[in-house]
């Protein structure tokens, strides 16, 4: 049956349910509640059960508990995201518990409980399923439960909707005590079926997978259609203060905005950003209680971890837009907001409290546009834009049944700087060489082009591939974000010759990333002709696209640059032929020319800006090329008189070292320029050639 508007669709499969064990059916169970932000967000709430096991030590059966692993995901969880504990030895920690002084101590204590040397770390939330005394337990954070947890008469709500099915706990921090909390709540109401936890969200449990399934289902569809039937002609969030600009008007205006906010909050570590204007983004933006509403903060914990405690609004009025203005004002707005954020980690810290963490702000609102978000990689600030959104679901139904609160800033405070918080954000992965930087790739669906973006991905780059080929470049896209992530690349369809193309590639470059810190200028054709026969519509061709575009797209990255104060990064993928003349061939090899000559007079402009600028020059890439893929290679077969299919044996034994120069070849040239591995290198000429003296360029 169809759910009605609104509603949970019940995805459950039963035959596909019956063919699978205990285990299986705990992460059947996980991925289907986790494919819907409206009952997780990313990395939010955990799902457990406890599942009769064979003892390897002893070969007989004991009780384990398979809980959600540290970190992990329930929607893309795989089994081995799981934890597995004996439910005895979890149980026998109640005797060593002290209090809630002694919170930290205990999570010590889980790894001595693993069950079969699992490797996956447990969670601080593993009491709090292990000591529900159900086999199946599911902790979500429904945006509709969680309005009522945030909402300041919440535990009247829970009574009114649930009656005695579903209880509720004041607010506490994840952790043993919680855990004994929640034992304690079951003991004392065994009609129960769940329970509401103030500004946290929602427990349920069950017997059976799909009984606890469908029981968290049916508990969040009912909280959606009561508040559908309370909030129905109501005034959200005040009603509207301003309108909406069109939406190709609100991303100009992101992209914009984003670079000038990237470079200053970038200073200390890259970041990378996210734009979102959906309809409830734009509904709170535009909203009179934005203010009111967004000082307040957000409320479940996984809000405010992924995007700080409140965001900062941004001055701008969509009836006249003044861009430049909010642009002009972002150094006192962000100065106000560190120095709010300083007085919150005065006021609250403790002795032994972490140093302060990054001061800037996460999520930036500015009414009529929408939201941005910046992290220290793309996926992140995504995802912290997409928790921004269920915290203003939050809001829109706890302020319009009742009044909503957030999190008091020492409880907000006191889980943002947990000790063990700081441990797990200690244990993290060291950043790749290109984590936080974005680099702009034309001719990026190629070979070359192609090479590079792979080379750089790898070393946690996002990557704009541009290209004229709309179908090499749909398909290159659908590839690295297949490999990489969707989050990984963008592409933009460009014909660097057109100047008005350029300027909005760049435009929706920023808008998809926040800003750009590498261009690689490698879109490129060749001809070849004796003089006499070359027309003028071939020789302005090469220089439109191997001299004017290369300057087209230089001098957008140098705007874009400067703008950031972040310094960058240029390579010119020119050509051998730059530097070594060739017959039949003046149009190409002075257009190359051109493009080395250029490179040098942009290093010297670039240098006090912290931009530099070196040329890559490949020779005879043959492999993967479009290029070489049309009348180039036989022009040049030709020209050395040989057959097609002797020329790549033919520049090999040319070369002085007899090799073959690859796409991966010069891509590695290319990331090395790209990176601070050549910090103290600019205005010069690398030659990727296998060695050919007529090209030395000094």
């Amino acid at each position: 049956m169809t759910p009605a508007a609104g509603l949970l669709e019940n995805r459950w499969d039963d035959a596909y349910a019956a063919s699978l064990d205990e285990p299986g059916k705990l992460l059947y169970r996980s991925n289907l509640l986790g494919a819907d932000k409206r009952i997780t967000n990313y990395g939010g709430g955990n799902t457990s059960a406890k599942v009769e096991e064979i003892d390897p030590l002893t070969g007989k059966p004991v009780k384990v508990l398979w809980v959600k692993g540290s970190g992990g995901d329930v929607g893309t969880i795989k089994l081995d995201g799981f934890a597995t504990l004996y439910q005895d030895k979890l149980d026998s920690l109640k005797t060593l518990y002290k209090g809630v002084e002694d919170e930290d101590r205990m999570v010590g204590f889980l790894p001595h409980c693993t069950f079969n040397l699992n490797s996956r770390a447990a969670s601080i939330d593993t009491p709090l399923h292990g000591f529900v005394p159900f086999t199946h337990v599911d902790h979500m954070h429904p945006d509709a439960i969680i309005a009522i947890a945030a909402s300041k008469n919440s535990r009247e709500l829970t009574r009114e909707i649930f009656g005695d099915e579903i209880g509720w706990l004041p607010w506490r921090r994840p952790g043993f005590q919680l855990g004994l909390d929640l034992e304690a709540f079951v003991k004392a109401n065994p009609q129960a079926k769940g329970v509401v936890l103030e500004s946290h969200g929602l427990f349920t449990w069950a017997n059976d997978a799909k009984a606890c399934y469908l029981l968290t289902l049916d508990i969040i569809n009912r909280a959606i259609a009561w508040f559908g039937e309370k909030t129905a002609g109501k005034t959200i969030f005040g009603g509207a203060r301003v309108e909406s600009l069109p939406a190709a008007e609100r991303r100009s205006i992101a992209a914009r905005l984003m670079p000038e906010i990237r470079g200053r909050i970038g200073k200390q570590e890259r970041k990378l950003g996210a734009f979102d204007d959906q309809p409830a983004v734009l509904e709170f933006v535009n909203s009179h209680d934005l203010v009111s509403l967004g000082a307040l903060g957000t409320s479940c914990p996984d809000h405010f971890l992924r995007t700080k405690i409140r965001p900062l609004i941004l001055d701008f009025d969509p009836a006249h837009p003044d861009v430049d203005a909010v642009a002009a004002g972002l150094d006192a707005a962000l100065d106000a907001y560190r120095a709010d954020y300083q007085r919150y980690y005065d006021t609250c810290r403790h002795d032994n409290s972490p140093a302060m963490r990054d001061p800037n702000p996460v999520i930036f609102l500015i009414p009529g546009v929408g939201m941005i978000s910046f992290a220290r990689d793309r996926a992140t600030a995504r995802i912290a834009g997409e928790f921004y959104v269920n915290a203003i679901n939050v809001m829109r139904g706890a302020s319009t049944v009742s009044d909503y609160q957030g999190l008091p800033e020492q409880e907000a405070f006191d889980i943002e700087y947990w000790l063990l918080e700081e441990a797990k954000l200690q244990r993290m992965p060291k950043p790749k060489s290109l984590a936080g930087r974005v680099a702009f790739v034309t001719g990026g669906a190629g070979g070359i082009g192609r090479a590079t973006a792979t080379r750089l991905i790898g070393e946690g780059a996002c990557v704009v591939l541009a290209d004229i080929d709309q179908t090499a470049l749909d398909e290159a896209v659908a590839d690295f974000g297949k490999r990489f992530g969707p989050d990984s690349v963008s592409g933009v369809l460009l014909d660097v010759t057109k100047e008005d193309n350029v300027v909005s590639a760049f435009a929706e470059a920023c808008a998809s990333f926040g800003g750009i810190d590498i261009l690689v200028s490698n879109a490129g054709i060749a001809s070849s002709a004796p003089i006499e026969a070359t027309e003028l519509s071939m020789w302005n061709r090469n220089m439109d696209i191997l001299a004017t575009g290369y300057f087209l797209v230089s001098r957008e990255a140098f705007k874009l640059f400067r703008r950031q104060s972040l310094g960058g990064n240029v390579v010119f993928v020119a050509s051998k032929n730059g530097l070594a003349s060739s017959p039949n061939a003046a149009a190409y090899c002075t257009a190359k020319a051109a493009e080395i000559h250029l490179a040098r007079c942009l290093a010297l402009e670039g240098a006090e800006a912290g931009i530099r600028v070196n040329t890559v020059n490949p020779d005879a890439v043959l492999r993967g090329s479009k290029i070489w893929n049309g009348e180039w290679r036989e022009q040049r077969a030709a020209s050395s008189k040989i057959e097609i299919d002797e020329l790549e044996e033919h520049y090999r034994k040319r070369s002085m070292l007899k090799l073959n120069v690859f796409p991966e070849d010069v891509a590695e040239t290319i990331y090395f320029l790209a990176s601070d591995l050549s910090a103290k290198s600019t205005g010069n000429v690398f030659n990727v050639d296998a060695g050919n003296a007529v090209s030395f360029p000094r």
